[in-house]
């Protein structure tokens, strides 16, 4: 009797937690694909999370928490876009299995977010890998996808799948037409009404829109750019990248830079009517060592002119670095945060 009651309590539970996720969530699994300009709107502000967390190869060591997730939300965001480094913790050909304690991560992450009322896209971040070599990352790539697909073919529509970051260097634009759709078509086996993020090649370069090819018949798309011009400033002093480390003390804010960002914009808002094709800014954001004072300016200037073209963003990136959230000592970057959200 008292395992009957135990089970009954368990099973209880389960309910009880489905019904939570799924009023909570931004609306229920759908039937039907959902209107991509639709969940554009719903996407609005967001940010990037967990990429370089150490959660995802010890839990107990993680920086992200839970508590976060609420931190996020409150401070007015809508959206977590999820890193994720899979490809190079799968299985033996030809499966690839994706680890359970990695699934178990990613599902404690998802689960929470939407609980929070945000949306979540699951982004596969790992572009520099199949740039290098995209021959030996494309069996990966397309088992990640299909088990990722099949995971989460119930999860609600707040959820959202992201093929490829910044597809580069090896994995060109005629390649990458290729694996985009046979990648949709995958997902599409079992997530019928999913909405998927797609950006073009040269790591989803706004001046290389014209060559991405999509299927004509998917309007479930959403298409991302990122933007990180100019790119001496918003990268001096950067350790990873050569040709911007020996930079210090550029500024941004002068008449003609505030022109380019504006014109860059409106080339990519030209594309999005012509194509019919919504857009989300995936990143920007201005590395720590820019002189704050344009930082702010420049990240203030390039949310604003997303959001008067109607355009969803998620600013790179809420820990490590570029970062919104000071993890260590427990508190907003406040001039960052208020240049993405000003106060009402």
């Amino acid at each position: 009797m008292k395992n009957h009651d135990r089970s009954s309590r368990l099973a209880a539970a389960a309910v009880a937690t489905l019904i939570l996720l799924t009023l909570t969530a931004p609306s229920a699994s759908p039937q039907s694909p959902a209107d991509a300009f639709a969940q554009l709107k719903r996407l609005g502000r967001g940010v990037n999370i967990l990429g370089y967390d150490p959660i995802w190869k010890n839990p107990k060591k993680a920086r992200f928490e839970e508590k976060h997730v609420k931190l996020i939300r409150e401070a007015g965001f809508q959206t977590v876009r999820i890193n994720l480094h899979a490809l190079q913790l799968m299985g033996k050909s030809p499966a690839y299995k994706l680890p359970d304690a990695w699934l178990k991560t990613l599902d404690g992450a998802v689960e929470n977010a939407l609980r929070s009322g945000l949306m979540v896209i699951l982004d596969l971040h790992n572009y520099n890998d199949v740039a290098k070599d995209p021959a030996a990352f494309r069996p990966r790539l397309f088992a990640y996808w299909k088990q990722i697909s099949e995971h989460f073919k119930g999860a609600p529509e707040g959820l959202v799948f992201e093929i490829l970051n910044e597809p580069n260097g090896k994995l060109d634009g005629r390649l990458w037409n290729v694996w985009l759709a046979e990648a949709l078509a995958l997902i599409r086996e079992t997530n019928p009404a999913r909405t998927v993020v797609v950006g073009p090649p040269e790591w989803n370069g706004i001046d290389h829109l014209d060559e991405l090819v999509l299927p004509e018949a998917d309007r479930n798309i959403i298409v991302t750019v990122h933007y990180y011009e100019p790119f001496r400033f918003t990268h001096q002093g950067a350790p990873w990248s050569p040709e911007t480390v020996r930079f210090s003390g550029v500024t941004w804010g002068s008449a003609a830079e505030i022109k380019r960002l504006e014109d860059d914009f409106d080339g990519v808002q030209d594309w999005s009517e012509a194509n019919g094709r919504p857009i989300l800014l995936g990143e920007f954001g201005a590395y720590d060592k820019a002189p704050m004072e344009s930082r702010v300016r420049w990240t203030a200037a390039v949310a604003r002119a997303a959001e008067a073209r109607g355009w969803a963003w998620t600013y790179w990136q809420f820990d490590s670095d570029f970062i919104v959230y000071d993890i260590d000592k427990d508190r907003w970057v406040e001039p960052i945060l208020r240049a993405l959200i000003p106060r009402s």
